[in-house]
């Protein structure tokens, strides 16, 4: 059992798949929810600050580089189209544009897209780390029910 929440905590830490992939693995593999929701949440969000202050810097580092040039320019580009979106929808409300980019589980939003666009939109380090960590939660949440078969239970009933 410690063995699979290890696995759980290490794929809520893997960029586009994060929580979203972690929460049906433990729910596949017979995990109590709860501890592996509290376990994906805390695999989740332990990169953000490092995204959050260092990414940037080495993402523009490496953009004329040559091996790596071209990957660091398209993670550059995807978090100023992500941030530019988010601010065009948002205006004054960024943060809840933000929470709800990294809260509803889509490909190519999460944490990782959401903290680096939170970083290229240059917000403040505290509501920018709120905001994804609530995110997380509410991805956590949707990914729960839709894992647990609740959503497709409504369905059906309905």
């Amino acid at each position: 059992m410690l063995k699979n929440y290890i696995i759980i905590f290490l794929i809520s830490m893997v960029p586009l798949i994060e929580l979203r992939g972690a929460i049906p693995y433990a729910i596949g593999f017979g995990l109590p929810l709860l501890p592996s929701y509290i376990i994906c949440i805390i695999g989740n969000m332990i990169p953000v600050p490092i995204i959050f202050f260092f990414a940037r810097k080495v993402l523009e580092w490496g953009a004329d580089k040559p091996v790596i040039g071209r990957f660091f320019t398209f993670c550059l580009e995807k978090g100023h189209r992500g941030g530019e979106k988010l601010q065009e929808k948002a205006g004054r409300g960024l943060f809840v544009a933000l929470l709800l980019f990294v809260g509803i589980p889509l490909p190519g939003t999460g944490a990782w897209t959401g903290t680096l666009a939170a970083s290229l939109l240059d917000m403040d380090f505290k509501s920018s780390v709120t905001a994804v960590l609530l995110g997380v939660v509410l991805a956590g949440i949707i990914m729960g029910l839709v894992s647990s078969g609740v959503f497709g239970a409504l369905g059906a009933i309905f």
